[in-house]
């Protein structure tokens, strides 16, 4: 059985993530294999927050270059959390 650790892999910190927490909307790299109800348990077992609405999408790999060489970056699914209102914020995004 998967902890919640290893559920949610990452967050994702770029601009649009940071303009969405503004609007209580976070951002997440999880796990392949997780499901919009795993990502729930799992970030409200890590943070302790009550959660409304979680949206996954699959994000594919795209191919690169470098001279003659070509490869793929790795695939990823992530996952875009909005808070209830009465929930805490997340502090981890907070200081940023």
């Amino acid at each position: 059985m998967k902890t919640a650790y290893d559920i949610i892999l990452k967050p994702v910190i770029s601009e649009r993530s940071m303009d969405e927490a503004q609007s209580r909307k976070y951002t997440f790299n999880v796990a392949l294999g997780a499901n919009k109800t795993q990502v729930k348990h799992a970030l409200e077992e890590i943070f302790d927050i009550e959660i409304s609405k979680v949206n996954i999408m699959n994000v594919p790999g795209k191919k690169k270059r470098q001279g003659r060489t070509e490869g793929m970056t790795s695939a990823r699914k992530k996952a875009i959390v909005t808070l209830k209102p009465t929930s805490k914020e997340i502090e981890f995004f907070q200081g940023l």
